[in-house]
């Protein structure tokens, strides 16, 4: 009973804001994320802690407050934009984004191997992915974390086939499905800034040692796919900015061990930039270092 419910909430969501106003849509996210915040107590509490981290040990408890409530802001807008999304037209699409260093991504496919978009939970990464689907005709493979019920884990994953991309469910075969899709020469996005399936490689991460995955840095070693820090950042209306950073150096130095690490390393602190220009717009309330146990008492 509690699958259904669930499910049928989150359509429910998709229905409304499908069918808003476009200035409601746009505003809503302002109007309800205090209260949210205010409801959600201890999401706020990590929210907090994560925008520390983000923001320096000399942010002020004011400064962290505004950070914190546009946090949920910007989540709030993540699902409002992500629900309209499969209603926007092609124009839309394109006008609704400036990506001024694509060229990364187009140099990458001319080698043929494919390509890995590494990208933190931050602003709008659902309307880049439909972006590059429906405007750049280019297959994208997107790796997603399951989620309960699976009821709603499959009304997730058709929304997003629904918008062109390929969906694979982050678990033991989510490696040969990643690299067949770049042995096919595609574009796949792989969120990098949270150890989900657990078990991945130590790094310092915001000056604090914690895990991220190491599956980027291991695609990309097996496969030849250069890894291009990526991000899409919400700006004024419903535009967006997407920033392509440069492939990070991903040859083989030493061990795959070694280099697994080397890579990872490199990938945390290109997160780390792409986090720090917006922290607000970074989607992160869970628990994401060992210290976050200790959240409750901070």
């Amino acid at each position: 009973m509690r699958a259904q419910v669930a499910t049928a909430l989150y359509k429910a969501g998709a229905f409304v804001a499908r069918r808003l106003p476009r200035s409601v849509a746009t505003n809503a996210p302002k109007v309800l994320a205090y209260p949210l915040a205010l409801i959600m107590k201890n999401k706020r509490l990590m929210v907090r802690r994560h925008m520390r981290r983000a923001l320096g040990s000399t942010a002020t408890k004011g400064v962290l407050r505004v950070a914190t409530r546009r946090a949920f802001e910007s989540y709030l807008r993540y699902w409002i934009e992500s629900f309209r999304l499969p209603s926007q037209t092609t124009h839309e699409l394109s006008d609704g984004i400036q990506v001024p260093d694509y060229r990364h991504v187009e140099e990458g496919l001319r080698k043929g191997k494919g390509v890995i978009l590494a990208l933190p939970h931050l602003g709008g990464w659902e309307w880049a992915g439909f972006w590059i689907a429906a405007v750049k005709k280019l297959p994208i493979t997107v790796v997603v974390e399951p989620i309960e019920p699976p009821q709603l884990f499959e009304w997730f994953a058709r929304f997003r086939r629904e918008l062109g991309m390929t969906v694979v469910p982050l678990g033991p075969a989510a490696g040969a499905e990643i690299a067949a899709a770049l042995k096919r020469n595609e574009v796949v996005c792989l969120l990098s800034d949270r150890d989900i399936s657990g078990g991945g490689v130590k790094v310092p991460f915001f000056g604090e040692l914690t895990t991220l995955p190491g599956g980027p840095a291991l695609m990309a070693l097996r496969t030849g796919a250069p890894i291009l820090p990526t991000a899409v950042y919400f700006a004024a209306g419903e535009s967006h900015i997407g920033v392509v950073r440069p492939p990070l150096d991903v040859s083989r130095v030493g061990s795959v061990r070694e280099d697994v690490k080397r890579i990872t390393e490199n990938l945390a602190q290109e997160l780390e930039v792409l986090i720090s220009a917006e922290p607000s717009q970074w989607h992160l309330f869970q628990p994401n270092w060992p210290s976050d146990s200790n959240q409750g008492t901070q």
